[in-house]
């Protein structure tokens, strides 16, 4: 018999992504059984974060300062605003290190099925920050799925008229990808938006 205290645990840890029942059992058992040198530090850490983590009220990043440190650095170019849907796609912009301008966080994607509508996304707020700021370009880097398609083509519909370029991530063959191993959508894409050698 298993404890209440541990099945919740459980069941809560089995709610994150990437976790199922059997993962969070597992990292419940890691956990306690290493309370001292990991269980504890994380709840403290955890503790603190939520208390000093906010969204940054310009782009819509998660940091403990407001603007975020992205958007107080100076030597990014704030005529550059990257659109994501995510954090997370944020995030993965950054690790890559590819690009040194200015983002701005959707909170998601729009979605007739999901019922999420343009008054549900951080649109608003883009379309502020392009008329207000001497934006060049707005690079919409949003998912090649149908919501992703569907929120790039709202957004370029919204800044055309605005003066600045819109543009858009590339969709294709992966760098070190195999045409053999490729979906029949990535190949289409890839081919559709060749360009010359």
């Amino acid at each position: 018999m298993v404890s209440p205290d541990i099945e919740n645990l459980i069941a809560l840890l089995a709610k994150l992504p990437g976790l199922g029942p059997r993962s969070a059992r597992r990292a419940v058992l890691h956990l306690i059984k290493r309370r001292e040198s990991l269980a504890q530090p994380l709840t403290k850490a955890m503790g603190v974060a939520l208390e000093n983590i906010k969204t940054c009220s310009q782009c819509g990043n998660l940091d403990s300062t407001d603007p975020c440190q992205l958007c107080s650095n100076v030597k990014r170019d704030a005529g550059l605003i990257c659109v994501v849907e995510d954090v997370a796609d944020l995030w993965a912009l950054e690790r890559a290190k590819v690009f040194q301008g200015r983002y701005h966080v959707l909170g998601g994607v729009l979605s007739a099925l999901d019922g999420v509508g343009p008054d549900d996304l951080n649109i608003p707020a883009l379309i502020e920050r392009v008329a207000a700021s001497g934006v060049r370009e707005v690079i919409l880097a949003t998912s090649a799925t149908v919501d992703g398609q569907t929120t790039a083509h709202y957004l370029s519909d919204k800044l055309a008229g605005m003066g600045v370029e819109i543009t858009e991530l590339a969709h294709g063959v992966p760098v070190g990808g195999e045409l053999d191993y490729l979906d029949d959508g990535t190949l289409g894409a890839a081919l559709k938006d060749r360009r010359p050698v």
